[in-house]
């Protein structure tokens, strides 16, 4: 890993001082876009799962664009099929708001489950290491947060993807500010 070193000059003084204040301002973004994920989860979710939608339908594009151009009909007709099941899909995400939140929600509980399980096992593996527990504590909390979310079904897919969003937004931007912060000391030493 490389590390940056204040060498004194201005050059490097205006570099750090860039990146530092890049770094602050998306955090502040990333802060107050976390606030409003958490203070408002519903609309969170239902905004998270219409730019799904979009994302599967400029997909469905992609693949008839690629239909469009392919020099076999097997490569055609594949490209077809997955153009018209992505579209389906982004149809259904993007234009039925209700739809899909459960599924998506289920979804999102059995990958916490799983992370949880496959953290739990790289700790029993990593157990010579110092700082294995945070590992096994990790995997504890992603089952526990999958088991919550699968007892509370349906009601949690109200609020669950808004929510974990939401804390992932304020860890990353409280992230970006310290580090922000970090590089001010450097700049100034």
């Amino acid at each position: 890993m490389t590390q940056i070193v204040n060498d004194g000059t201005p050059e490097m003084r205006g570099l750090l001082d860039k990146g530092r204040k890049r770094l602050r301002n998306v955090g502040v973004i990333m802060l107050v876009l976390g606030i409003l994920a958490v203070a408002f989860p519903f609309a969170t979710t239902i905004a998270f799962k219409t730019v799904i939608g979009w994302l599967f339908l400029i997909g469905a594009i992609g693949h008839f664009y690629g239909a469009w151009n392919a020099d076999t009909p097997t490569r055609r007709s594949v490209d077809i099929v997955q153009g018209v099941i992505f579209g389906l899909i982004g149809v259904w995400l993007a234009f039925f708001p209700l739809g899909g939140i459960v599924t998506l929600t289920v979804l999102l509980a059995i990958a916490f489950i799983l992370q949880g399980l496959l953290e739990i096992l790289m700790a029993s593996r990593l157990s010579q290491f110092p700082g294995w527990k945070w590992m096994l504590f990790s995997g504890g909390v992603a089952i526990l947060a999958g088991v919550l979310i699968f007892a509370e079904l349906p009601s949690s897919a109200t609020w669950a993807i808004g929510l974990l969003l939401g804390v992932n937004l304020l860890s990353s931007g409280f992230s970006y500010l310290m580090v922000s912060m970090a590089m001010g000391k450097v700049s100034q030493g």
